[in-house]
């Protein structure tokens, strides 16, 4: 068996598991670091009431906590499923290298959980998405960004 399928079956295992136990959709996932799993997840959005707690996301942050460090370059992504827009943003956040994932969004879509609506609406303007957003206070805000590049001990991320 390839480490590819190892990791990849672990993903699939905790996707199983944990949604037969009711804690959310079925979905894992688990972040590899040098050949080793650094971060596993699963989708805990119904045990948790966070509609953040995607398995990508979960996965994502037990990795960081374990390194002790907010980027995870270097490390892969395996997932039961491709990732939603929300993952996706994370995953790239968090500069992980390469993601493999076994079911598409084809398939998450067809038992429920589609999330072209969601690419769709990223891709909009502002102001023609389904969810009204109003800019106010930017010269306010602004105040903050000219304090943050003030900064001489600020951390890029």
């Amino acid at each position: 068996m390839t480490d590819h399928a190892r990791f990849m079956r672990r993903a699939i295992e905790l996707a199983a598991e944990h949604s037969a136990n009711g804690e959310g959709g079925p979905f894992g996932a688990v972040v590899v670091l040098n050949g080793e799993i650094i971060g596993e997840g699963w989708n805990q959005v119904v045990a948790t009431n966070d509609p953040t707690a995607h398995a990508e996301m979960v996965a994502i942050r037990a990795a960081c906590l374990a390194l002790g460090r907010f980027s995870l370059e270097g490390a892969d992504l395996y997932t039961s499923c491709e990732p939603c827009p929300m993952c996706l943003a994370g995953i790239y956040w968090a500069r992980l290298n390469h993601i493999y994932y076994a079911n598409d969004r084809a398939g998450a879509a067809a038992i429920g959980f589609d999330d072209a609506d969601l690419y769709a609406e990223v891709a909009l303007p502002p102001d023609q998405r389904r969810l009204p957003m109003t800019r106010i206070l930017p010269a306010e805000a602004a105040k903050g960004f000219a304090a943050w590049l003030r900064k001489t001990d600020r951390v890029l991320y």
